[in-house]
């Protein structure tokens, strides 16, 4: 069995561009999850002639077997698969702590369809058909999200993040987080004091590339609110009026 926390854990910072191979940077990894040869072949050719080093999968379970491994550092991956759909692909690879960023592929377009891969734990969410230029600026930007080097805790005051094992506790509390929830939480524990708007977090969370109307940022505050912020304990999480929130850290 392949141990994946310490492959994460090892895992070297990815190079702002895949090109810089013979640069000091091995080229990142890649893993393509498609059931359709003409496209994945068309997709795998053209990724590697960006620099990429991509595998490829052709069935659900295929794909999530090759995944579990922890070896790739993007997963690109259909919705619509033989065996096994993307969706159930992406829940259990995140409820085992896998944190690699996730592109979910559709030729679904409806917005209850996009809000869904991204509830699942996708990263971002590109609809069929697309323009290779499209699909390679988009792993590019997921690519440039910061590495915070091999750190597998952050603790913040009260609160403690372990980022392997995707836990967090206060003062010894464990609080249940969905996958969602904890990135959020993540997010605002590596900018505590820093007022967070909700185009950032729509943008750095959500991975959106517009900001759409909605109430999705404060539905899910609330919900985080409610879990780190017991009765009877300092709050930590504050909505800041006109701006957006803060995780303000007790001196």
């Amino acid at each position: 069995m392949v141990d994946i926390s310490l492959k994460k854990n090892e895992r070297q910072p990815w190079p702002s561009d895949p090109h810089e191979e013979g640069k000091g940077h091995a080229p990142a990894k890649l893993l393509l999850i498609e059931d359709d040869d003409s496209l994945a072949e068309e997709v795998v050719e053209d990724l590697r002639g960006r620099g990429y080093d991509v595998s490829r999968a052709a069935t659900g379970p295929e794909g999530l077997e090759m995944a579990r491994t922890g070896e790739h550092d993007l997963l690109v991956m259909d919705r619509m698969l033989p065996g096994l759909d993307g969706l159930s692909i992406l829940e259990t690879l995140r409820e085992q702590g896998m944190t690699m960023p996730v592109l979910v592929l559709s030729a679904l377009s409806a917005v209850d369809d996009r809000i869904s891969g991204l509830k699942a734990g996708g990263d971002d969410y590109l609809t069929k058909p697309f323009v290779m230029e499209e699909l390679a600026a988009r792993l590019e930007a997921l690519l440039r999200r910061p590495i915070y080097g091999r750190a597998s805790m952050l603790k913040l005051g009260p609160l403690e993040m372990d980022l392997l094992e995707r836990r967090v506790r206060r003062e010894g509390r464990e609080i249940e987080l969905l996958p969602r929830e904890f990135r959020l939480l993540e997010y605002m524990m590596r900018r505590p004091n820093t007022v967070l708007t909700r185009t950032m977090l729509l943008e750095d969370v959500w991975n959106y590339r517009f900001v759409p109307r909605t109430n999705l940022v404060d539905v899910h505050i609330g919900k985080l609110r409610r879990k780190v912020d017991k009765e009877g304990e300092e709050a930590l999480i504050h909505s800041i009026r006109g701006a957006g929130f803060c995780l303000r850290v007790p001196e």
